[in-house]
């Protein structure tokens, strides 16, 4: 089964790929939009913001479309950078280095990386949702160098690494993209 990606993260489409595998789904094959993928993603939560990029993704594709939205949401930011995190500053080490700097001196680093899945039909009506989230602290430096995005200074609780030290198939484990996916797979895999 061929489902579309709805996505331009080259990375994203690597990552899913790879966790599908891991997990024995060896008849469901993700693969990127084509064309111009460039949603507009003005929702208010997660969820409305996979639901556009499905519909977006469906609509370039004419197939079954899974998008997710995802985000890092740190207690002490008021849950910031969340929506934005893709937006909150120019390049990633900006982004990091935003974090750190508004983090400065804060005691409370809890944050949590959440991400919400929403599968579309080909005429981009809702089939499934699902949501992850992987809860832990912001070091106050940066560590490893695997995975992307805010990885090199996220820690997930009941672990002494950042997901930046962890290998991919461990990362895959216990992130919020993998913890979303494994539902989704099992709904794709059992109703589909």
């Amino acid at each position: 089964m061929q489902i579309t990606l709805g996505t331009g993260n080259e990375h994203k489409v690597f990552e899913i790929n790879e966790i599908v595998k891991e997990q024995g789904y060896k008849k469901i094959v993700f693969k990127a939009v084509e064309g111009n993928f460039n949603p507009i993603e003005n929702g208010s939560t997660f969820e409305e913001n996979s639901l556009i990029k499905a519909k977006e993704g469906a609509r370039l594709s004419g197939m079954l479309t899974l998008a997710d939205d995802s985000g890092l949401c740190i207690e002490a930011l008021n849950g910031a950078p969340g929506l934005y995190s893709a937006r909150y500053a120019g390049t990633q080490d900006e982004k990091i280095a935003r974090i750190l700097k508004e983090l400065d001196g804060q005691e409370n680093r809890k944050a949590k990386f959440v991400c919400c899945m929403t599968l579309v039909d080909k005429d981009g009506n809702t089939i499934h949702t699902t949501k992850g989230e992987c809860h832990g602290q912001i070091i106050k430096e940066r560590k490893g160098s695997n995975g992307f995005g805010y990885d090199p200074i996220f820690m997930p609780d009941g672990y002494e690494i950042t997901l930046a030290e962890m290998s991919e198939d461990g990362k895959n484990k216990i992130s919020h993209r993998g913890k979303a996916l494994t539902q989704m797979l099992k709904f794709i895999n059992e109703e589909l």
